[in-house]
């Protein structure tokens, strides 16, 4: 893995780990690892992904909604794509990426961040 790459994946490790522990339950690791993004040119472009899976009792939209000020303040910026049975917001700063999905009981945050290899 890159310096870039290697410093990228801390980073959005951090703020994954740190929004699952906003929703108050234990975070299951759904994927964290380096993937090759480029199809047409292989090992051109890698991407680090990390996502988490986080059962919660109760009242997400609100824990999301207590996220916002704080993720806003460190350069992320939302971008609502709600639909009525789920709530979906995406977060972007300086070409990284993270999703919050929230769907009944369960949320899953996800990121990725390519760089050149």
């Amino acid at each position: 893995m890159t310096p870039e790459l290697t410093r990228l994946a801390g980073e959005l490790t951090t703020v994954i780990d740190d929004v699952a522990a906003a929703f108050g339950g234990p975070a299951d690791p759904t994927v964290s690892g380096e993937l090759d993004c480029d199809p047409i040119h292989p090992g051109n472009l890698l991407c680090w992904q990390y996502g988490v899976r986080v059962d919660h009792p109760d009242a997400p939209e609100t824990r999301l909604a207590s996220l916002l000020p704080a993720l806003h303040r460190d350069g992320w910026e939302s971008h609502d794509r709600s639909t009525p049975r789920e709530q979906i917001t995406r977060f972007t700063r300086a070409g990284a990426d993270f999703t919050i999905h929230v769907a009944g009981a369960v949320t899953i945050i996800g990121s990725t961040r390519p760089v050149p290899a």
